[in-house]
């Protein structure tokens, strides 16, 4: 398993309407570039929209960013696009055998490890912004 593949998407979408800012990037000039379906990324810009990192509007083609790059972190958007319930990255199967030693103490010892790894990523997701995501892409094609 792996995390939601909404989150690159959202990635891409944010980054792409970024670097086209002087175009209009459309659900299909989004969708080209991710190589999917507009309505999937219709669905996503609706998750993006709802999050306030994104402004688009009905009956007028394209989207524009509501935030600056600098301001939108990499969290900001894995919340937007629920990848994942609070402190539910990664689950812990249910029911082991209580008559097994492990079984019975699998839950309560590996609980606490799951924990401290989701909030040490996300602690990097928020150290991470749009903007240093863009400036990457940009130096790699030589964008100015």
């Amino acid at each position: 398993m792996s995390i939601s593949s909404r989150f690159s998407v959202g990635i891409h979408i944010l980054a792409l309407i970024e670097i086209n800012k002087s175009g209009i990037s459309t659900s299909e000039f989004l969708a080209g570039s991710v190589n999917t379906n507009p309505a999937v990324i219709r669905k996503i810009m609706g998750m993006l929209k709802s999050a306030g990192l994104v402004n688009v509007r009905p009956g007028v083609a394209g989207a524009e960013l509501a935030k600056e790059l600098s301001e939108i972190t990499l969290f900001d958007v894995y919340k937007a696009v629920n990848v994942v319930q609070e402190r539910e990255l990664f689950t812990v199967h249910d029911n082991p055998n209580p008559e097994c030693p492990v079984g019975r103490n699998i839950q309560i010892t590996i609980e606490p490890l799951f924990s401290s790894a989701q909030l040490a990523m996300e602690k990097v997701l928020k150290s991470v912004t749009l903007e240093d995501v863009v400036k990457d892409i940009a130096t790699k094609e030589n964008i100015s």
